[in-house]
């Protein structure tokens, strides 16, 4: 978790029967396949940053340019991973954790929906918090990999040992139905370029461009996602759980030692709690939250009177986040991947291309709407950014994590082979 008051604890508690003997369900589960567990790495401590922060390790920079993040809260997962220390790991996403640091470090992360892998015995900020809860995926190198590993962990039937894991094995019936359509049939995906908050910057528009044409050159169809409710929304109905106890598990946490909050989490939670939240609140943001999931579910089933295929689009592409990595302190909106977690959505990220000085410099004639959109404008240079990762994420519906990995491995290679000559999307991707 990243506290310096944790250090030598059982999660902040001295002299805890469980230090040094408890593990979560999920290394049981690992350890029982195999794994060779070697390390942990840095996160920022709350967990609740898109950047990785702590007063142990201090700041995770970008194994592949290092005026960048590593991303948060799994950073320095993605790091290693990004640098070739690891073949695959894990992280926990409430916000985006998984996936922003699967796209800042160029490789494919999975964001399950609550439920389908075991987070029992891990630690968490705000645990008890249930309007969003935080899941635990798997980031990796390589597509294949997301599947290999979900498929073993669901064999060993964690609904036995979890109690808030849903008893669902891995479907090959819904691989193979995935798989017949991505070679077979067609398929239909939304593109949302921009979530009506925060403009993206150039290379994720190429890279949102270079993944719709090659969907489109593979025979399969896109159309514009105009989701209503309006994601806006969505981003502040969840936001509202994180504030629930006014900083008071987190501010607990850093009194253990007397540490500060990193400028990252104190712009989050200050320097000292704040009042909490009455039982009403909570009720209210939770039904605003179910309000706002059923207007999204009935405009996705909507969609079906727009496709040639006669189905709802099978899954919808969007930026991870408005940046291909953050500068440190400039993650000033999470709303691309926390989106996800309020509607709890099944979600894959896939690296898509580079950064590129030439091709992703921004014109003269842009100018930002509004305050946040200027702070992120300022924060571009595409001289500095040339050679990043450039990633996207691609979005189903609860419990899809089968048809993410198969839709994962079919797009990776997709663009593989547009890179060694045999495709049309005329881009050189790099992955």
């Amino acid at each position: 978790m990243g506290y310096v008051g944790w250090i030598g604890t059982h999660e902040g508690i001295r002299d805890s029967p469980k230090h040094k003997t408890a593990e979560s369900e999920l290394v049981r589960e690992l350890q029982s396949l195999g794994a060779v567990l070697y390390c942990k790495t840095s996160v920022p401590h709350t967990l609740m940053s898109g950047e990785s922060n702590n007063n142990i390790m201090g700041y995770v920079w970008n194994p592949k340019n290092r005026n960048l993040s590593a991303g948060g809260s799994s950073g320095g997962e993605g790091a290693l991973i990004g640098g070739r220390g690891s073949p695959l790991g894990f992280g926990t996403d409430i916000g985006g954790s998984v996936r922003i640091p699967a796209g800042f470090n160029g490789l494919f992360g999975l964001r399950p929906s609550a439920g389908r892998i075991s987070y029992e015995g891990m630690a968490n900020s705000m645990d008890g918090q249930n309007t969003i809860l935080s899941v635990v995926g798997p980031i990796a190198t390589t597509a294949r990999s997301l599947t290999f590993i979900t498929k073993s962990l669901l064999s060993t039937e964690p609904w036995l040992h979890d109690p808030l894991v849903t008893e669902i094995p891995w479907r090959d019936d819904h691989a193979k139905a995935m798989q017949t359509l991505c070679h077979d049939g067609k398929l239909a995906f939304g593109v949302l370029e921009h979530d009506g908050v925060c403009d993206t910057h150039p290379p994720i528009k190429r890279a949102m461009s270079i993944i719709s044409r090659a969907l489109t050159s593979l025979g399969h169809e896109t159309l514009p996602w105009t989701p209503s409710p309006s994601h806006k929304s969505l981003v502040e109905t969840g936001g509202r759980a994180w504030m629930y106890d006014g900083g008071a598990d987190v501010h607990a946490a850093f009194a253990l030692s007397g540490e500060p909050p990193v400028p990252q989490i104190a712009s989050v939670y200050g320097d000292k709690p704040f009042t909490e939240y009455p039982a009403s609140y909570i009720s209210e943001t939770n039904r605003m939250k179910r309000a706002l999931q059923k207007e999204y579910l009935d405009y996705w089933n909507s969609t079906a009177s727009k496709t040639s295929t006669g189905r709802p689009v099978d899954a919808f592409i969007m930026p991870v986040a408005p940046f291909a990595a953050a500068f440190p302190q400039s993650y000033h909106y999470v709303g691309y991947t926390s989106v996800i977690n309020v509607l709890d959505y099944t979600a894959v990220v896939i690296p898509i291309t580079l950064c590129d000085a030439k091709q992703d410099a921004r014109t003269g004639d842009y100018q930002p709407k509004d305050g946040l959109n200027r702070r992120m404008a300022e924060v571009y240079d595409a001289g500095v950014y040339d050679r990043a990762h450039v990633a996207v994420q691609i979005v189903l519906r609860r419990f899809q994590e089968e048809k993410a990995c198969v839709l994962a491995e079919y797009i990776e290679k997709a663009l593989r082979k547009d890179q060694q000559g045999g495709g049309s999307t005329g881009e050189s991707v790099k992955l």
